[in-house]
């Protein structure tokens, strides 16, 4: 699993969603639009959040909102029904940043 520190703003494309681990821990996930230079359309981001961050970003966020996420990038991997391995990338944040102005 590949760990890569990153640093980006962007929007939110739905309302984040908000669950919790069977010891209770907050998780929140994101999808999140981030537009790149030179490119026709934003690249997605998916995002997930913990711990009192995570409950926050549940009731302060929504779709459209502007948000800084700093977190590291891991690529994971998997075999679906076919056999076939595939990846995704989700970053979990350390630290996120919003305005409610």
């Amino acid at each position: 699993m590949e760990k890569v520190m990153q640093v980006f703003i962007g929007r939110l494309g739905q309302n984040p969603e908000l669950r919790y681990t069977p010891k209770q821990t907050a998780v929140c996930s994101i999808s999140l639009a981030v537009d790149k230079e030179g490119q026709e359309g934003p690249e997605w981001k998916r995002v997930i959040v913990w711990g009192k961050q995570a409950e926050i970003c549940s009731v302060q966020l929504k779709k459209g909102s502007e948000l800084f996420v700093q977190g590291r990038k891991e690529v994971k991997t998997y075999t679906n029904k076919q056999r076939e391995e595939k990846s995704f990338e989700e970053v979990h944040a350390k630290l996120v940043g919003f305005s409610n102005l």
